[in-house]
């Protein structure tokens, strides 16, 4: 019962040592340029005034969650 509970845990510990760095890279960029040409493919203003909303919803939310 204890090699198999030592074993969870050491896999848990590697798992969640491997996910932590691609976690950090998924969230280093805000992707509102992404979203912003999905969007509004072919309206360049709106296009910029959505991705001017969305990088200050963005710095709102990475101020909460450090």
């Amino acid at each position: 019962m204890c090699k198999k509970l030592m074993l969870v845990l050491a896999l848990t510990a590697l798992t969640g040592a491997a996910v932590t760095p691609l976690r950090a890279a998924v969230y280093k960029h805000s992707g509102c340029s992404e979203a912003a040409k999905m969007r509004f493919p072919t309206d360049h203003a709106a296009r910029k005034q959505f991705k001017h909303w969305c990088k200050d919803r963005w710095k709102i939310y990475k101020k909460e969650h450090p």
